[in-house]
């Protein structure tokens, strides 16, 4: 497989489909030996099921442990951890990911419970955990999916997941675009297997899953994450973090150098490689974001918001709110009239949690509307 492939397949059966795309990649070749310590990292960022929009299958990280267990490599892990809000040992358990566990062999390493390290690239500073440095080869698994705040997740964000919940935090402060592409570059994914069966265009934690049946390979996560942006209608120069990584080596997002492939298994082992034709999505989001004013929230937080936001709109509730809601860890301390979360403390309406979950926030936000009519 060359860096500038994209292989796609597509279908229901998402574990035989996934061990005949690894197949076709030939990724057995690219490990460098069978005692090589192999880490496959998925995207538990919540304890959704996958059908939902926000979590990797676990059906495609059974076709990749299978797939390597076949061809002799032994030494495996799944390293994750959740966002911040929820513990990864639910995600774990509600994702199937345990029973995944069990059933392989391959032990679960909870990022939000690991040891951390000082990792420095190019001038900035941030700490990862010793999971992130505990590898010969890491297999990224992410899920092709909107996000409410950097409009796209797929391949380079998912490595969140390797740090600790107060550099998750600190990823916030400084505007996440600029340390997820320093991320990239100071962790290597060697390879990458995106699960754009049923990801959700808009949120990333889902609840709005859009049907697409594909599972890709990848080497390049730039490249990887530009079309992520293009299936998902969104211009990757509204994507800062994808042209920062570019900067830093990371990979290429020429789109017209890429070789999108759609891959059919004509017989065990022998497949036809065609063209892919699947359209970009387009019209699909209501922009409900203009009503917060967002000074480095928390993905958990602001997603909540922005979930609550999407109900109000369509109750016809959201155009008689006339003030922006204060959101983020740039409000503390200061005050106003309408915020959300443990940072918004000191306005006079503030809706507490730290995050607040997506209902209390509708709640809290529709009465406050209904009030003031």
């Amino acid at each position: 497989m060359k860096p500038n492939q994209i292989l796609k397949i597509y279908g229901t059966d998402y574990k035989e489909n996934t061990k005949a795309l690894l197949t076709a990649a030939r990724l057995a070749e690219m490990i460098p030996s069978p005692d090589s310590r192999i880490a496959v990292k998925p995207n538990l960022v919540c304890p959704s099921p996958a059908e939902f929009g926000a979590t990797t299958h676990p059906e495609v990280v059974a076709g990749i442990i299978e797939y390597l267990q076949e061809n002799g490599f032994r030494n495996l892990v799944i390293a994750e951890g959740s966002w911040i809000g929820d513990r990864t040992e639910d995600a774990f358990e509600i994702c199937g990911f345990r029973a995944l566990s069990e059933k392989y062999g391959v032990p679960f390493v909870d990022t939000q419970k690991s040891r951390s390290f000082t990792e420095k690239q190019d001038g900035f500073s941030f700490l990862l955990t010793d999971a992130a440095a505990g590898f010969d080869f890491l297999i990224n698994v992410p899920v092709l999916k909107g996000h409410c705040q950097t409009r796209v997740t797929c391949a380079m964000k998912n490595l969140k997941g390797l740090l600790p919940n107060t550099e998750k935090r600190r990823f916030h402060k400084e505007g996440l675009h600029r340390p997820i592409a320093h991320l990239a570059a100071a962790v290597k994914q060697d390879f990458i297997v995106v699960d754009h069966i049923c990801g959700d265009p808009d949120f990333e934690e889902g609840g709005r899953p859009l049907i697409r049946n594909c599972v890709m390979a990848a080497l390049d996560p730039v490249l990887t994450d530009s079309y992520a942006c293009r299936l998902l209608g969104v211009e990757t120069e509204t994507v800062p973090y994808i042209g920062f990584a570019e900067e830093l080596g990371v990979g290429c997002s020429d789109l017209g150098r890429a070789e999108i492939l759609q891959i059919e298994e004509k017989e065990p082992g022998r497949f036809r490689f065609l063209k892919d034709t699947e359209e970009p999505l387009s019209g699909h989001a209501l922009d409900v974001s203009y009503a917060a004013e967002d000074a480095d929230a928390c993905s958990a937080c602001y997603s909540s918001l922005i979930g609550a936001l999407f109900r109000l709109e369509e109750e016809g509730l959201l155009s008689d709110l006339k003030e922006k809601i204060g959101i983020g860890q740039g409000m503390c301390g200061k005050t106003g009239n309408l915020g959300v979360g443990k940072c918004t403390a000191a306005f006079k309406t503030s809706i507490p949690g730290c995050p607040p979950d997506e209902e209390a926030i509708y709640a809290g936000l529709r009465e406050y509307i209904l009030s003031s009519r």
